[in-house]
């Protein structure tokens, strides 16, 4: 079935070949344009230094144009930057965000749309791009920025300890029981002292990382895609995934406890080698790469009934308040085009955005850790989203306290949900 972006993209384009009409005025070229961009953004210091590696890049392209990198220091305080910025009237022209988070800011309508940006490009067009991520920036009908990555969760894997257990590596269609099976010979007690030196899994309790595996056991997580009014993990497919989730640390017993992830957190513990696997998109690459004690790769999430994933995915957005408009599109597209997003992507942070990019050496070097980058790109046509609504930000902060409780103390994942949908229901009203 073809989804709603590319039907309303088959429309738009027959419409325009029935009618033809000029398109967008044409940009400057970079060349021609100077002035000062300023562009907000958090992230770890290699990600960081891969923007500043595409800006002075840039800067072979566009000489009299400075842009400035604005350094959050996480994603809060990007967003309430952001925010304040907004209301104080003196935004930054050019920001990154997950789109988990930007419909907060769309529904207030501060930032500038960006299809007819895009429409008028030569560097690339709309059908250049993967379709999920394209659809998750698309608010009321409109593209409102242009994403930067396509990232899924996966399942990284120490490949060390793997053989030492003697234990088969994960690989493209293991079940939710393979994974299981294979944290339990993997969590170890080498004194049996009542002491784990290591676990099987690092898995976080929240709303990301449980939706896909009831995606994959054939429920639901809302009542509506377009528009939500509850969530539904009431329903015996959702209760079942629900369940097994919160099993891997109430019965398996194969993911740390709270106490232990609150002193060192599940990617910390995979670096020094006391997590075998661990649940994460593609952000944890760069950091995985500083691993030399062991080889480590990467596989796609168990199946439960079908195969599913859930979008991880930043995009930039150019502000409707912004004074240079011209040239923080040129940086963008500079950005986001060929050159850019081969260098943004040379820290293995992301998974281009850009399908020429991502099928390129540039995403699958074999010789660069995790040598299986293609399953990031195998996960794509099975990949979900959550709802791009302007309160999804409150929803998360109300539900993933209620998965921890559940997750590490109570087990009781029928009360959790009603808990949820108690939580909820008032903020799911007021979005937009």
């Amino acid at each position: 079935m073809r989804s709603r972006f590319a039907l309303a993209l088959a429309a738009f384009a027959l419409v325009a070949a029935a009618c033809p009409k000029p398109g967008p005025p044409p940009s400057p070229s970079p060349g021609e344009l100077s002035g000062e961009v300023s562009f907000m953004v958090f992230g770890d210091p290699e990600e960081l230094q891969s923007f500043r590696d595409a800006i002075d890049a840039f800067r072979d392209v566009a000489p009299n144009v400075t842009v400035n990198l604005v350094e959050a220091s996480d994603r809060s305080d990007l967003i309430a930057r952001l925010s304040t910025s907004f209301s104080a009237g003196a935004p930054p022209d050019l920001f990154l965000l997950n789109y988990r988070f930007y419909a907060q800011f769309a529904a207030r309508g501060v930032i500038e749309p960006i299809e007819p940006y895009v429409e008028g490009s030569e560097a690339f067009s709309v059908e250049d791009f993967y379709e999920p991520p394209m659809e998750a920036f698309t608010f009321d009908g409109r593209l409102t920025c242009l994403p930067q990555n396509v990232s899924s969760l996966v399942v990284y894997y120490n490949r060390d300890a793997f053989a030492d257990a003697g234990v088969v590596r994960p690989d493209a269609g293991w079940t939710w029981d393979d994974m299981v099976s294979a944290a339990q010979s993997l969590t170890i007690d080498e004194g049996n002292d009542g002491t784990v030196d290591q676990y099987g899994l690092g898995v976080d309790p929240d709303i990301i990382r449980l939706a896909p595996f009831v995606w994959s056991n054939g429920g639901e997580v809302i009542d509506d895609e377009e528009n939500p009014t509850r969530f539904t993990l009431d329903t015996p497919e959702a209760q079942e995934a629900f369940q097994k989730f919160v099993d891997l640390r109430r019965v398996h017993l194969v993911v740390p406890n709270e106490e232990e992830i609150e002193s060192e957190d599940h990617e910390s513990r995979f670096l020094n080698g006391t997590t075998a696997m661990v649940m994460s998109s593609r952000r944890s690459t760069p950091v995985f790469r500083t691993i030399t004690d062991f080889e480590w790769d990467v596989a796609p999430i168990p199946v439960l009934s079908e195969p599913s994933g859930i979008l991880h995915s930043d995009a930039y957005c150019i502000t409707r308040a912004s004074k240079n408009k011209d040239a923080a599109w040129a940086f963008m597209e500079f950005a986001l085009g060929p050159e850019g997003q081969r260098i943004t992507s040379a820290v293995g942070r992301t998974v281009p955005s850009l399908v020429e990019v991502a099928e390129s050496r540039a995403f699958l070097d074999p010789s660069v850790a995790p040598v299986s980058s293609q399953v990031f790109l195998d996960t794509i046509p099975v990949i979900r989203r959550v709802p791009n609504i302007s309160t999804w930000p409150e929803i998360e902060d109300a539900v993933n306290p209620i998965l921890e409780v559940a997750f590490y103390e109570t087990g009781d994942v029928q009360e959790a949900a009603r808990l949820i949908d108690e939580a909820t229901r008032d903020i799911f009203a007021r979005a937009e």
